[in-house]
């Protein structure tokens, strides 16, 4: 045998006893919530016995058949003469930095047994699949195999997949709130309006109901009001200061007309003069500010209150909301000192110099201290 043909054969031999470790990935942690299956899941045996009760707890999960695709491609491996092990690694519900987190760690906990020197990936989809990088850092790996299932295409399944749809929006509450709610509002006040009279009234308050349902949905401003009533020391303080809130910036209105001297006004009957005189601006601005500021000091108040009730890492992003608030009352104040008194513009700098100064000194002591109590933990809004 040649030099060459026995390097050849060498280098085959060595691929072919390779130490792989088949990983199926269930990023949402599908095999725990629904199987109740702890990961890491390790062996042939154990991954089909995993793999069959997802299935009995739920049928239409894809995860089942990603486990069974890993376990095939375990004994393909292991029939064409590589060293392989097969597990099931999960993350969490919320998805996430926890559970890229939680997939690395099991991983390195079978590493720990199994000493492999490659890694073959089996995912249901690319949400599965954006762990990639995060493992490579560990084991590199060699293939990666995406599990597509193969659907029926018959007008039956597609009349069942709509009937499902159309049975979650009618029932579940979370879809028939929307989908049903907003359009049985428009509806009623629709029919109201036509049996009135009034139906070019009501075209404006229907585009605004409609206007308004979309903009709660499209920020989640429903889901933010239920995380900000919660029945808790910390609900019930956002609650108190959310409020209180509002009422002084309400009240800053009113103050600061007040402020402003009707003798100006009347002078000028022109509203658009009146706007746009700077010392009615300055005035006006003037009077609003102590309430306008107190107003928002009391939100975020009542944030640092209840991230610091629930020891929340949002503590430290509330402090220096405060702290920025503190040092731009006077810098808006001077500003508006200038509007109406004509001073300097360079009047303006001491306080913008000072603030900054204060907000750099501020955060830099409380990122240090808490960094220090965090062990070095970087913080990010």
């Amino acid at each position: 045998m040649s030099t060459t043909e026995s390097d050849l054969q060498k280098n085959t031999t060595e691929s072919r006893t390779s130490r792989l470790l088949v990983i199926c990935v269930d990023r949402d942690d599908d095999i725990g919530k629904k199987g109740g299956v702890t990961t890491p899941i390790v062996g042939r045996n154990a991954c089909i016995d995993a793999a069959q009760r997802l299935a009995l707890e739920d049928p239409e999960d894809a995860d089942s058949n990603s486990i069974f695709a890993a376990v095939k491609t375990y004994e393909d491996l292991v029939s064409k003469g590589y060293q392989a092990e097969v597990i099931v690694v999960s993350g969490t519900e919320d998805k996430g930095v926890e559970a890229d987190e939680k997939i690395v760690s099991q991983v390195k906990s079978v590493m720990e047994k199994y000493a492999a020197n490659g890694a073959v990936i089996v995912s249901d989809g690319e949400d599965d699949e954006s762990v990639i990088p995060i493992i490579q850092n560990v084991l590199p790996i060699v293939s990666v195999r995406r599990v597509v299932m193969r659907v029926s295409r018959s007008v039956e399944y597609s009349y069942a997949v709509f009937g499902r749809y159309l049975k979650a929006i009618a029932f579940d509450s979370k879809y028939s709130k929307f989908f049903l709610g907003v359009p049985g509002i428009l509806l009623l006040i629709g029919g109201i309006a036509t049996v009135l009279g009034l139906t070019r009234e009501i075209f404006a308050i229907l585009v605004s109901i409609l206007g308004g349902a979309f903009l709660i949905r499209a920020f989640d401003v429903d889901r933010a009001w239920s995380h900000w009533i919660k029945p808790t020391p910390a609900g019930f303080i956002r609650i108190f200061t959310m409020v209180t809130g509002i009422l002084l910036i309400l009240v800053s209105i009113p103050s600061g007309l007040s402020a402003v001297n009707p003798d100006i006004i009347t002078a000028k009957p022109d509203i658009l003069k009146v706007v746009t005189d700077k010392v009615v601006v300055g005035t006006f601005v003037s009077g609003m500010l102590p309430f306008l500021w107190m107003g928002i000091g009391s939100m975020f108040g009542g944030s640092l209150l209840s991230s610091w009730f629930k020891g929340s890492i949002r503590s430290i992003t509330d402090i220096l909301r405060i702290v920025v608030l503190i040092t731009l009352y006077p810098i808006v104040f001077q500003f508006t000192t200038i509007m109406t008194r004509d001073e300097s513009p360079f009047t303006l700098l001491p306080p913008l110099l000072l603030g900054l100064a204060v907000i750099l000194i501020s955060a830099s002591v409380l990122f240090h201290r808490y960094r220090r109590k965090k062990g070095g933990e970087v913080l990010s809004e």
